[in-house]
């Protein structure tokens, strides 16, 4: 886990040493390991280094091939380039260094562009070829790295985060990005960003650079959402998700620095600890220790507080727990550095205790794993249950339907009259906003369509901007062993049945974590996550710096909403007179952003 940078000038020119290593300095959180570059003619790089795998300096980069032709800077981790490594030495090529970096090199040497396909694991890449005098940009196939870039005045430039090409020229904000997030509380999902002129590359995407320019990214991997309701046998599906999942965590447990796991109590964390657990008690990984590290948050308000369910899981596996428990406090003096790291507003507070947690692991380990990416590939949110009742119906499986219908109104009650009333309030709250913006519906279509875009689009890409940030803000490695693309293929392939059955979420992984997991975590069907007590902050708490925010002269002078509405309805919800929704705070936080980004 590093940070890179670089630039390809125009034709003739020279790229600009002062400006790359500029953009660099920004990203020094990212790899306070060392730093390195490499200058030639148009092309510019530079690296932060994270020492994570291969401690020696022989990890350095930008990193070359044998004759000096290729150049790279690169972030993340191949977890298979041991296998990697032997299918290249078997066809003649020999290595300078133990490092996945050269790896990349020398499967760029043998494969070209294909060698992509050949790598499990997380990156974004720079890989500069001489030769071709082109630059080779890629990104793994979920967009666990991000990669940023502008083209500007000829120049092509690119970065870990957005922060580091602001260097080279402000930007006004996006505004059809901006509304969009206020309006219906997304980001991540295009390949534009919140900044004019500033994009990243898609997911499973590469673009190849020349001294002319760059060309239009191209995908070399995509997902197909298996649509069909039934088929598969339960066993020998949830063996099959039990395996891969247990050898994606020993892949991820791989590290020469210190690991730990980010628990929050539910089923996807608990299911990542569980499987930790048992490898090191047969395999007794070094990277974890004698005891395995959790990390966790608490809350005195028991509505949020997942204490219980955590001590379920210490108590079953006999893991080391530390918790925080965030505060507004805490979080008004964090929330600069919060929106420096993040470079976008956040539509969350939740985002909040994920920071707070990323900074309790940082005093221990410099790696964590987590359960991110289940709920979009298993159906875990309780939301999924009305595309998949209407697939069924569009299908001619009525009764499959009926079924479905009477489990999700056993199950789910209190959260379908929940989000009824906020389906209403959040309709007539984005009224307060100016300006038209693109209208983004998370759950329209059948569940295998749904399940496609929130994993490509709607909603794991923002997931893991938020969680890659939290991470890097205090240079620590954040894997996913759910994001694994052998799992992600096999989990995309079953039947909708084994995602959702009867009404019960993530069916296959619940089957297949049986006897692993304890079953008061295994059964859940409450889903909380790493949340706060965001309604409870911002109508006690917080009440006097939103009121303050919403009363100000910058904020009635912004384009993207009604100032004197924005302010009434808060007051009518700190009154009683109405309910809270997220606009509040996505209000709120992109005041904060427009004052620490765009007003500068």
């Amino acid at each position: 886990m590093c940070g890179i940078a670089g630039m390809v000038a125009p034709d003739g020119e020279a790229a600009d040493p002062t400006l790359v290593r500029a953009m660099a300095e920004r990203l020094a959180h990212r790899g306070p390991d060392g730093e390195g570059e490499f200058f030639s003619g148009p092309v510019g790089l530079a690296h932060r280094r994270l020492a994570i795998v291969g401690l020696s300096d022989e990890g350095r980069q930008p990193m070359a091939n044998g004759d000096g032709s290729l150049q790279i800077v690169f972030d993340g981790e191949i977890y298979n380039f041991p296998e990697v490594r032997e299918a290249l030495v078997a066809a003649g090529h020999t290595f300078a260094t133990a490092t996945d970096t050269e790896v990349i090199l020398h499967a760029y040497e043998e494969w070209g562009h294909d060698c992509l396909s050949r790598f499990n694991g997380m990156w974004a890449f720079a890989l500069w070829d001489g030769r071709r005098r082109e630059l080779f940009c890629a990104r793994d196939r979920l967009g666990v790295k991000p990669f940023y870039y502008t083209a500007d005045a000829g120049s092509f430039l690119f970065a870990s985060e957005i922060k580091a090409l602001l260097v080279h020229a402000g930007r006004r904000p996006n505004d059809r990005m901006l509304l969009t997030f206020l309006a219906w509380g997304v980001a991540d999902h295009t390949p534009e960003t919140m900044y004019e002129g500033i994009v990243q590359l898609p997911p499973a995407h590469f673009v190849v650079v020349s001294e002319a320019g760059a060309g239009e990214p191209e995908r070399y991997w995509d997902i197909a959402v298996n649509g069909a309701p039934r088929g598969a046998d339960d066993e020998e599906a949830a063996q099959g998700v039990r395996s891969l999942l247990a050898d994606a965590v020993r892949l991820r447990l791989q590290s020469d620095a210190p690991v730990g796991i980010c628990l929050s109590g539910g089923i996807d964390s608990s299911t990542v600890t569980a499987l930790a657990n048992v490898l090191l008690q047969s395999g007794h990984p070094k990277s974890v220790g004698d005891r395995q590290k959790t990390f966790s948050v608490s809350f005195e308000d028991p509505r949020f507080d997942e204490s219980r369910h955590i001590d379920t899981v210490v108590a079953a596996t006999g893991v080391a727990n530390r918790r925080t428990t965030p505060d507004t406090e805490g979080l008004w003096e964090d929330i600069g550095r919060l929106l420096y790291m993040q470079d976008e507003p956040f539509a969350s507070l939740s985002i909040y205790a994920q920071y707070c947690v990323m900074r309790l692991a940082s005093s221990e380990v410099k790696v964590v794993l987590d359960g991110q990416g289940a709920d979009e590939q298993l159906a875990g949110y309780i939301a999924y249950q009305m595309p998949y009742i209407r697939g069924l119906l569009r299908q001619g499986e009525v009764f499959a339907a009926l079924r479905e219908a009477a489990g999700s109104a056993r199950r789910h009650t209190s959260f379908f009259s929940w989000a009824a009333r906020q389906f209403a309030v959040r309709s007539e709250r984005r009224g307060l906003l100016k300006g038209d913006a693109p209208e983004v519906l998370r759950y329209a279509g059948s569940l295998d369509e749904v399940l496609a875009r929130e994993i490509t689009a709607s909603n794991l890409p923002l997931l893991l901007h938020w969680g890659d940030r939290n991470a890097m803000a205090f240079s620590i490695e954040a894997r996913v062993p759910f994001l694994d693309y052998r799992l992600v293929e096999y989990l995309a392939g079953l039947p909708l049945d084994q995602k959702i059955r009867s009404g019960v979420t993530k069916y296959v992984l619940r089957r297949a974590v049986e006897g692993l997991v304890p079953d008061a975590i295994r059964c859940r069907m409450d889903k909380m996550g790493f949340v706060t007590p965001e309604e409870a902050w911002m109508k006690d708490e917080l009440r006097p710096h939103i009121l303050a925010l919403f009363s100000s002269p910058e904020f009635a002078r912004r384009p993207y909403w009604d100032a004197e509405r924005v302010l009434r309805n808060y007051r009518e919800f700190l009154e009683g007179k109405s309910p809270y929704s997220t606009e509040f705070w996505r209000i709120a936080c992109t005041e904060l952003w427009l004052r620490g980004f765009a007003d500068r």
